[in-house]
């Protein structure tokens, strides 16, 4: 499917510039289309420069997840839940521990990095699974919880969004976490009422009562602010979060005298890998949708959009960063270069920016079912 959206707008782009050209005249529109290709193209090897440095980092971050145990201790803590979703999984499973740690890259929100996290814990639930042409319903949850992962430092977007010029790239924190809560909540419920859990089940019941509640409380106290005051709110727990991790992780680290450096070398080194292979993907939908937009075609679109949600009475501002939520159910590089696309035309602070960054963390899990 991929393949006919992503050729499909640069032939749709094409067509509609010689019907502009032709009879409307229009002698900029194949300039304005060249000068797109070009400007996405730098701008899809700018941010991936810099999402090397970040990508490094919290890789390095990762590695020190893993080498200090801690990946390995939540698993124990969280194995009374486990056991009761998956059932099929021993205790002593090294599988638990590789669904934490692939859990973990998506708290940072690693994006592709937390891809190689999500293969091995995958291979590790394969084990386990009698019929090896079907996934099992351990595998099937897994992946659900994968694509609706609660993210609690969602490191990529606040690159981007200060790459791209956001005054406070962490004042975003508080929506997305709440966005990925409800879609991992939903993903959840979901599976649960087809693979027949037992939502009864005290420990189960006891999770989700305090999950729910952070969720209706935490947006209860956001709304409760006007709004200058949710972004300023929201990007200093957003700040605190990011550097408390840190801390703590090194700390822990330091506690168990491990060579923390040597092993958050060892990571880093594959942040490059990492944000290399990104590149491609970017480049070629960046600049798709920079021609598609060009051309005045999605304009077009948008507008028809727009006027329907205004005769509804709606005022229709969302709009513009619904081509997220369409993208999304397709390609996940493709919802990620349309975010950075809508965000670089209107601006990272700017109403469509934010909404797009919500749409795209909610299209997870709403189209997986």
């Amino acid at each position: 499917m991929i393949n006919y959206i992503w050729g499909g707008m640069f032939l749709v782009a094409v067509f509609t510039a010689i019907i502009r050209l032709i009879f409307f005249q229009d002698i900029e529109v194949f300039g304005n289309l060249t000068k797109s290709i070009f400007d996405n193209a730098k701008l899809s090897v700018d941010i991936c420069i810099t999402l090397i440095g970040i990508l490094s980092f919290w890789l390095g971050v990762l590695k020190l997840i893993e080498e200090t145990g801690i990946a390995q201790k939540i698993s124990k803590k969280l194995y009374p839940l486990f056991s009761i979703i998956m059932k099929d999984i021993p205790a002593d499973s090294p599988a638990i521990s590789t669904v934490v740690l692939n859990m973990a890259a998506n708290f940072l929100g690693l994006d592709n990095a937390a891809t190689p996290m999500g293969i091995r814990a995958m291979n590790e639930l394969q084990k386990y699974n009698s019929k090896k042409d079907e996934a099992s319903d351990s595998q099937i949850l897994f992946t659900v919880l994968n694509a609706s992962s609660v993210t609690l430092i969602p490191v990529t977007i606040f690159m981007y969004r200060a790459q791209l010029g956001a005054l406070r790239p962490t004042d975003v924190f508080i929506p997305i976490l709440l966005a990925t809560s409800v879609s991992t909540m939903v993903g959840f419920l979901l599976v649960a009422f087809k693979q027949k859990i037992d939502l009864r089940n005290p420990i189960l019941k006891k999770v989700m009562a305090y999950f729910i509640l952070f969720i209706i409380s935490t947006s209860l106290i956001f709304l409760s602010l006007n709004y200058e005051n949710r972004l300023i709110v929201s990007s200093l727990i957003g700040n605190i979060c990011i550097i408390l991790s840190i801390g703590s992780i090194i700390f822990v680290a330091m506690k168990n005298k491990l060579k923390s450096y040597e092993i958050f070398i060892e990571g880093a080194k594959e942040g490059f890998n990492v944000a290399i292979k990104i590149i491609p993907y970017l480049v070629s939908m960046l600049i798709a949708i920079g021609v598609f937009r060009a051309s005045g075609v999605l304009d077009i679109l948008l507008g028809w959009f727009t006027q329907i949600c205004k005769a509804l009475g709606f005022e229709g501002l969302f709009i513009n960063a619904l081509p997220t939520a369409f993208m999304k159910p397709f390609s996940g590089s493709g919802a990620r270069a349309m975010m950075i696309e809508t965000m670089n035309t209107y601006g990272a602070d700017s109403f469509e920016g934010f909404y797009h960054l919500l749409y795209k963390v909610l299209q997870k899990q709403l189209f997986m079912f």
